[in-house]
């Protein structure tokens, strides 16, 4: 009789070897976006710390600029339009978009350590020439300056949506691409997310003070803040902005929205995260919202006690975007689409 030897045998050399020769690329994110409620643009300052933790010396990089798609003729208008299934639509609702509502973003100034470096915009893609070479185990700041017009909400992400939530920003910042071991990850934009460069991010966002912001990662400052988060410090006077901080710690993206009637809860999970509930005051699924609050509760509860714990302190739900769609840290749903709270409490699991 064969004797058999079991798979793991031959398995274990290989994974050995993966795990001694797997890396990562990592980002430090820290932006300051100044935001225009009136027209729904905003300006942005971005500085990036690339730590390049391939074995490879790298003299480029690109960008995801991903609000250039949402305008007449760009590849995902292309793409949709020969579409044989539900993203179709999309170029029929870009083509129905007034000039006032396309997306569009311009990169104003690049620098490298300090010194301007030599890009160019190929419509959802920034190439960049490196001054210096990004040699392995080493990293590099990136400064940017940029402004962005936020397109209607086409797919996913933009200003107004049918809930009437004025800013759902996912995919809304100049991202630096993956590099991994196939090389780099430069995709045009056809309607789809990204491999991301997990890392840190550290995101200010100045905003009308009436504003109520829903964000990835800890909010810094509550006591300046007010609006659900903590109880305001009565000697602060709000003129006509308020700055929103949040840290994000190892993720790979950084999504938020705001609007200035949103409704803030907190429920807490007993030795989980806690639970951030943000959706239209005005909304005729509220009670939906306030209804799959306790259920949400338990279902967070249920996965940290047979999944795994959850590894952030903090998970949002919002009311924004177009159907339901996962970002780090929070969920955007659409309460238009889910008019009952055992979908919005199954599109949240």
């Amino acid at each position: 009789m064969k004797k058999l030897i079991p798979l793991t045998l031959f398995f274990l050399p290989l994974l050995t070897f993966s795990q001694n020769n797997y890396w990562q690329q990592h980002v430090d994110y820290t932006m300051e976006i100044d935001v225009n409620v009136k027209d729904h643009t905003y300006n942005g300052e971005q500085k990036l710390i690339y730590t390049n933790n391939s074995p490879d010396t790298l003299y480029r990089v690109f960008y995801h600029l991903y609000f250039n798609a949402f305008k007449p003729g760009t590849d995902q208008v292309l793409a949709s339009s020969h579409a044989s299934f539900e993203r179709r639509g999309v170029a029929d609702k870009i083509a129905k978009l007034g000039p006032e509502d396309w997306g569009d973003v311009k990169v104003l100034s690049l620098k490298q350590n300090g010194k301007g470096v030599k890009y160019i915009t190929e419509e959802t893609i920034l190439e960049v020439d490196l001054n210096e070479p990004l040699l392995p185990g080493q990293n590099t700041l990136l400064e940017m300056s940029f402004f962005t017009k936020t397109p209607a909400v086409v797919q996913r992400s933009g200003k107004q949506n049918k809930d009437g939530v004025e800013f759902s920003m996912s995919q809304w910042y100049p991202k630096l691409c993956e590099y991994d071991k196939e090389g780099w990850h430069a995709n045009p934009y056809i309607g789809r997310e990204f491999h991301g460069v997990w890392g840190n991010f550290d995101v200010t966002l100045n905003i009308d003070k009436d504003y109520v912001v829903a964000a990835t990662g800890y909010l810094q400052n509550p006591e300046l803040i007010g609006h659900g988060y903590a109880p305001l410090d009565e000697n602060v006077v709000h003129e006509d902005k308020i700055s929103w901080n949040f840290i994000a710690p190892n993720v790979h993206d950084f999504s938020w929205a705001a609007d200035p009637n949103f409704i803030h809860d907190i429920k807490k999970v007993l030795g989980g995260p806690d639970l951030h509930f943000f959706y239209e005051e005005s909304s005729p699924y509220i009670s939906f919202w306030k209804d799959f609050q306790g259920p949400s509760v338990k279902m967070m509860k249920f996965f940290s006690d047979n999944l795994g714990k959850y590894p952030y302190d903090q998970y949002s739900i919002i009311m924004g975007g177009d159907g339901g769609m996962e970002y780090a840290m929070c969920t955007f749903i659409a309460g238009y689409e889910y008019d009952d709270y055992r979908r919005l409490l199954s599109v949240t699991s």
